[in-house]
C-alpha cells in the first residue's frame, strides 16, 4: 500500500500557473470531475503524475505522498511573481498498486521520477496529454515525440514467475530492453521496447508473461491500434 497526498493550489493565478506546468488542459475540469496529468521537466521527463480536481478556491492535486514536499518546493521556484500558493494536505488516501498495475497506470515515486517521457508511460493513451492547449514545461519534447508517430518504449503489464524489484532490467536474452517500473507481488509494469514485447523476456533470469492492458498498443509502431 502506498500513500497519496493532496496539494491545494490556490490564488488568483492558480489556473495560469498550473496550465503552464501540467501536460493536460485544466479547462476540461469545467465538464469533468478530475483529470490525470503529468508534470514534466524541460527535457520532457515526467517528474510526477498528478490527478487534478477543481475546488472552490483553486485546485486539488493528488500525487504520491513521498513526492509532495519536493513538488511543492520545486513548483515554488517556478512561481516567480504569480499569485499562487501551495499547501499539502496530510496523507489520508491509500493506493493499492495491484489496481494501478491492472489499469496500466504507472505509479511515479522517487525511484521513477524524471526517468521516463509521457509516451513511455502511455499517458497519451490514458488521456493525460493535451496537444492543443499551448505551451507547458516539456511540451516541445512531448509534441515532437507524438507527431513523429512512433514511440520505441512503452509501459506494458506482465506477470513474473517469482518476485522482481523496481529498477531491475528486462532482458530478451541478448540485451537489456527496458526496466521494471512498478511491482505488486508477481504483477508488474515495465517500460520495454515494444518491438520485443512478444519475445521471451526475463528479469534476472525470471520469466515474464505478457498480460493485457485495458487499452491497445501497436507493437510495430508503439502507437494506439485503430
Amino acid at each position: 500500500m502506498d500513500t497519496l497526498s493532496t496539494i491545494e493550489v490556490t490564488g488568483d493565478d492558480a489556473f495560469e500557473f498550473l496550465q503552464g506546468q501540467l501536460s493536460n488542459d485544466l479547462r476540461r475540469l469545467e465538464n469533468e470531475p478530475a483529470i490525470l496529468s503529468a508534470w514534466c521537466n524541460p527535457k520532457g521527463r515526467v517528474i510526477c503524475l498528478i490527478r487534478v480536481t477543481g475546488t472552490e478556491g483553486g485546485y486539488a492535486c493528488t500525487l504520491p505522498a513521498e513526492m509532495a514536499e519536493s513538488v511543492v518546493k520545486r513548483m515554488t521556484m517556478f512561481r516567480f511573481r504569480a499569485k499562487v500558493d501551495f499547501a499539502i494536505v496530510a496523507p489520508e488516501t491509500t493506493l493499492t498498486l495491484t489496481d494501478a498495475i491492472e489499469r496500466g497506470e504507472a505509479y511515479i515515486g522517487r525511484e521513477q521520477s524524471e526517468k521516463f517521457t509521457p509516451h513511455m508511460l502511455n499517458l497519451d493513451l490514458l488521456d493525460a496529454i493535451s496537444l492543443d492547449k499551448g505551451c507547458y514545461t516539456g511540451q516541445e519534447v512531448v509534441a515532437r515525440t507524438h507527431y513523429k508517430g512512433a514511440t520505441k518504449r512503452r509501459t506494458l503489464r506482465f506477470e513474473s514467475e517469482a518476485p522482481v524489484s523496481v529498477g531491475d532490467k528486462v532482458s530478451d536474452g541478448d540485451r537489456s530492453i527496458g526496466e521494471v517500473l512498478n511491482v505488486s507481488g508477481n504483477a508488474l509494469l515495465a517500460v520495454v521496447s515494444v518491438d520485443r514485447a512478444g519475445s521471451p523476456l526475463t528479469v534476472n533470469g525470471i520469466a515474464l508473461t505478457l498480460q493485457p492492458l485495458p487499452y491497445s498498443i501497436d507493437p510495430e509502431q508503439g502507437t494506439p491500434r485503430a
